[in-house]
């Protein structure tokens, strides 16, 4: 009976895993003129690269934006450091 009660908490840890908040940095670009952003933003889809930019890309396009790179995924412990650096474009996109 000892396997059932962990068999749940194996379940529910990675149910909490599943709906863990999940950013990216990226870098987008504007021509004519040419202008160059830096930003940090929310992801709602799956938390890998590939889907990340499928997601922020769209977002950036509606806003006259060219995605250049996603550079990474991470948690919210890694938002504050990026802060800074993204600016006005912090959690904007």
């Amino acid at each position: 009976m000892k396997a059932l009660p962990f068999s749940l908490f194996i379940m529910l840890m990675s149910m909490g895993a599943a709906h863990a908040a999940c950013y990216v940095d990226y870098k987008a670009k504007q021509d004519d003129p040419l202008r160059l952003l830096y930003g940090v933003a929310q992801i709602n889809g799956e938390c890998s690269i590939a889907a990340a930019t499928a997601e922020i890309s769209a977002r950036l396009a509606a806003a006259g934006w060219q995605l250049l790179d996603v550079l990474d995924t991470f948690d919210e412990t890694g938002l504050e450091e990026r802060r800074a650096s993204a600016g006005e474009n912090y959690l904007r996109y």
